[in-house]
């Protein structure tokens, strides 16, 4: 399928702008480090694109629309985006798209993580979702995007071609983003060419301009408070740059470029004043009306070197606005010291230590007889889309001629017992065949689980027991403290490179429960999810990008103990339920239990 709404760039030092005269939406983007472009809500969009009017060489605080971005301030010159408690600074874009494409109507297509939370498709993805939507095709095929994913628009599901693995999507509606139409005023106009003055990008000049100009302004404010001298003999005039045209280098991060081409500009976004001399403007008479910003992490690490941070603070208070030095928080990962004496086993949870081997394989446990043992057998099935191969349910199935089974007629349909939910025969049983075949079934619909799912944990060692500490939120409690350890090893014919060495990092992991009814609960189930192999699994690691090594397998964990600055502490009311939620869809839970 060709790949429409693709978005018109038209760029003017990095701002992109609409042809005159004709209307267009406005979505603004920022790189990830995959280099996808990704797009900003449509409240943001309509911030930045109402402070552009007001000041198109300014700044925007994005925290003043949206919590969850409150550490971030976009310089609308340079065209990029930082990061004020780390100093992680990414390139951001304005791109266009027709009014009639899905951003123009307010539609956002998203996808449901493991976690849960729901994330929007790129933009460009969205808009292809939508055109496939609104023409009523059953399926899209997103491999021309360069994704190797299947939409399915009947069961509202995304599927990997590779691995089989479904995931949710759904459709909501949002706020329609901003439209412009027109050409561009020309106070919005930025400076193009080699005279240009175009600032350099580059981090380190970000650095070495930031200083200058902190430095300057710091004298310039001193010398506004010293007495008055006598007047000094007039300076010579400053040289005047060549005449001739040339390919500007910057002085910084270019060696042995200082006499030959001009110094780079003051820091995007700022008043050229900040450089010293007269004229540097006086504090802002009434600071109230500006809101401050913090700037943190003064003492920490990043892409940009941390005095970039701070300087944006005295950049930001020699300008006249108040600004908040502040020191970014650090989570509190453990708690205090516990000696021996003082840890106790859980109430009502026998033991103290679990341990998991490898994998032993069931026998006689082949994919036709699974299959048959949970699936009755349908005579006349309906005229409706089986949601695996999308083929209908009175045709074949889509494996035929894929898959070689004797015994599995193509045309065989069977109904899931408890659920209801209908498939070919032969494609519950290639499904099976590209899992984890342990003997169980899940629907890919409801993901309703038949027989007893286990997983594909490496071999490791679970410790759980009461320290007399209180979480957050759980004042009159004390905690229970789960160690997992596993030791690096070799890969077996369950995970995905049978034969290689696997890594486990950050080992052992410490997680904390209330020790109250509902956290032994959870311990419960939690052992049992060990036991299954389902806490951890091999993958790829979604911080470090690394293959091959230990991960979480869509088990929810609290890491940190005496504060929530990542997400994975207390208090959060809501966690206990979560994860039983998420222990249940794992086939885990006491009522399966006793089944």
């Amino acid at each position: 399928m060709s790949r429409p709404g693709q978005g018109v760039m038209v760029p003017v030092n990095g701002l992109g702008f609409p042809p005159q005269n004709v209307a267009r939406v406005v979505v603004w983007e920022w790189l990830n480090e995959h280099s996808r472009w990704r797009p900003y809500t449509a409240t943001v969009c309509h911030h930045i694109e109402n402070v552009l009017k007001e000041d198109a060489r300014g700044s925007v605080v994005l925290g003043q629309v949206d919590a969850q971005l409150v550490p971030y301030i976009i310089d609308l010159q340079s065209m990029h985006q930082f990061r004020q408690d780390t100093g992680t600074m990414r390139p951001v874009r304005r791109n266009f798209y027709d009014p009639s494409s899905a951003p123009g109507k307010g539609i956002v297509w998203e996808w449901e993580s493991d976690g849960g939370a729901w994330t929007a498709y790129d933009m460009d993805i969205c808009i292809t979702i939508q055109n496939a939507y609104e023409k009523q095709h059953p399926w899209l095929d997103l491999s021309s995007l360069g994704f190797c994913y299947l939409i399915y628009f009947n069961s509202m599901s995304q599927m990997n071609r590779q691995t089989r693995r479904r995931r949710r999507l759904r459709r909501r509606l949002d706020l329609a983003y901003p439209l412009t139409v027109g050409s561009i005023p020309k106070s919005q106009s930025w400076p193009v060419g080699a005279n240009s003055g175009q600032p350099c990008s580059c981090q380190q000049c970000l650095l070495v301009n930031s200083t200058r100009a902190a430095s300057n302004a710091i004298l310039a404010s001193q010398r506004r408070k010293a007495p008055i001298a006598p007047a000094a003999p007039p300076a010579p005039p400053p040289p005047q740059p060549p005449s001739h045209t040339h390919t500007p280098v910057c002085t910084v991060c270019s060696p042995g470029a200082w006499e030959q081409q001009p110094a780079c500009p003051p820091l995007p976004g700022l008043h050229p004043e900040l450089w010293g001399g007269p004229g540097v403007p006086e504090r802002n008479p009434n600071p109230q009306i500006v809101p401050a910003l913090p700037v943190k992490n003064l003492n920490g690490t990043g892409p940009v070197h941390p005095a970039l941070a701070g300087m944006t603070g005295i950049l930001l208070c020699a300008a006249g606005l108040p600004v908040c030095l502040t020191r970014a928080p650090k989570p509190i990962l453990h708690p205090p010291p516990v000696s021996k004496s003082d840890v106790k086993p859980v109430p009502g949870v026998p033991g103290v230590c679990r341990k998991t081997k490898k994998k032993h394989l069931k026998k006689s446990k082949n994919p036709e007889d699974v299959v048959r043992r949970y699936m009755q057998k349908v005579k006349n099935p309906p005229d409706e889309d089986c949601t695996i191969c999308m083929e209908r349910l009175v045709t074949a199935s889509g494996y035929e001629g894929v898959l070689r089974n004797k015994s599995v007629r193509p045309e065989l349909v069977g109904r899931l017992g408890r659920c209801g939910h209908m498939y070919h025969l032969l494609c519950l049983v290639a499904m099976y065949s590209n899992g984890n075949k342990d003997g169980s079934l899940q629907c890919p619909t409801c993901k309703a689980i038949y027989g007893e799912k286990t997983g594909t944990q490496p071999p490791g060692k679970m410790e759980f027991h009461v320290i007399p500490h209180s979480l957050p939120g759980f004042a009159d409690t004390q905690t229970i403290r789960i160690v997992y350890d596993i030791p690096t090893g070799i890969q077996g014919p369950e995970h995905p490179n049978p034969g290689k060495k696997f890594t486990a990092r950050g080992f052992p992991r410490h997680c904390y429960l209330p020790n109250n009814e509902k956290g032994r609960k959870v311990l419960r189930l939690l052992i049992t999810a060990w036991e299954r192999r389902l806490i951890f699994t091999i993958g790829t690691s979604n911080t470090t990008g690394e293959s091959d090594t230990v991960v979480w397998n869509e088990i929810h964990h609290k890491t940190e103990f005496g504060s929530n600055l990542t997400g994975h502490g207390y208090p959060d009311a809501s966690y206990l339920d979560n994860v039983l939620a998420e222990l249940t869809a794992q086939g885990v839970s006491e009522a399966m239990s006793k089944a």
